[in-house]
Parts: structure tokens; sequence; C-alpha cells
């Protein structure tokens, strides 16, 4: 009994419970004379990410080898294990059936992502340059009409005479 009390250890309200037969960390490297000393500790996991992912790509016999395995089982469990072994998510297997049912190997081949590139027209460049200097002018017009109307209302104010223009229209 006094063998018993003796390895009692004082325990703090944090610590876990152990069972009897079970050693604290402290206990089981002082065990081994000199155990503790010669073992280094693990080196810290690298904490740098990747500037970039890269997106994971599959050829159309790989998606339709794994479409073939995970359509010839018959138990249950056996899908998954498929998913795990090749890290792949049942949401791949369910777009890999429509892509097939598509258009076979062509649908499953895997397609640029992003903005369909527009159809270059030789002649659009030259359409939006001569629509853009047909702009230009019209402004410039406006400003022209706006500068001879105030011209005329002054000249009316001072008592000015000024040419007829509807003489120089005609002529």
């Amino acid at each position: 009994m006094k063998e018993e009390s003796s390895k009692k250890k004082r325990t703090s309200p944090g610590d876990p419970k152990r069972s009897s037969g079970e050693r604290s960390e402290t206990e089981r490297s002082e065990g081994a004379p000199g155990g503790a000393a010669t073992r280094q500790p693990p080196s810290p996991p690298d904490p740098e990410v990747p500037e970039k992912a890269q997106r994971r790509k599959f050829t159309a016999e790989y998606k339709l080898g794994v479409l073939r395995a995970a359509e010839s089982c018959t138990e249950p469990g056996q899908i998954g294990e498929i998913l795990r072994r090749e890290g792949l998510y049942f949401s791949h297997l369910r777009d890999w059936k429509k892509q097939r049912e598509a258009g076979a190997l062509s649908g499953l081949q895997p397609r640029k992502r992003g903005r369909k590139a527009k159809e270059s027209n030789p002649l659009a460049r030259k359409l939006a340059e001569a629509e853009a200097k047909n702009r230009r002018l019209e402004k410039r017009l406006k400003e022209a009409q706006i500068i001879i109307e105030f011209q005329k209302k002054v000249a009316e104010v001072l008592g000015i005479p000024l040419k007829d223009q509807e003489q120089d229209e005609n002529a």
C-alpha cells in the first residue's frame, strides 16, 4: 500500500485522467536512459503557401477509366473507396457522366475556361475608327452652330447688319 501511495502523483484539474496502466509522457522518456537526449524534436511544417494553386487536369481516358471502375462497383462503399484513392469528389463522377452522355470522348476533353474569344473581323477596327471620327465631327459641328447662333445674337443686339446667309448658301 505504501508503494501505491508513493506512485500516485498529484494531478492538476486540467490533466487528462489515466488508467492505472498508463504512464505520462515524461515517465516514458525517463524510462530509457539517454533515449530522450538522442531523439531530436520533429521539424516544424513549412508554413509557405504556393503563390497560385494549380488546377488539376484530367485526360479523357482517365475520366473514362474512373467512370468504368465506379460503374463496376457492386457493394456499398466501393465507389467511396475509389474516390478516396484517386483524390476525387462525387461531383466529378456526376459531371463526367453528363459529359460522356453529351458526346463520348469529346465531351470528356477539358475545356478552356474563361470568356470565349471574339472572332476578329478585319473591317471592325476601321468601322470603329470611322464611328469615333464621326462622333468627334458631330461634336465640333454642334459647337460651331452654337458659336454662329451667339454671333447672330450679338450682331442683332449691336445692330450690325450681317450678310444674308441665304444668298451665300444659294450661290
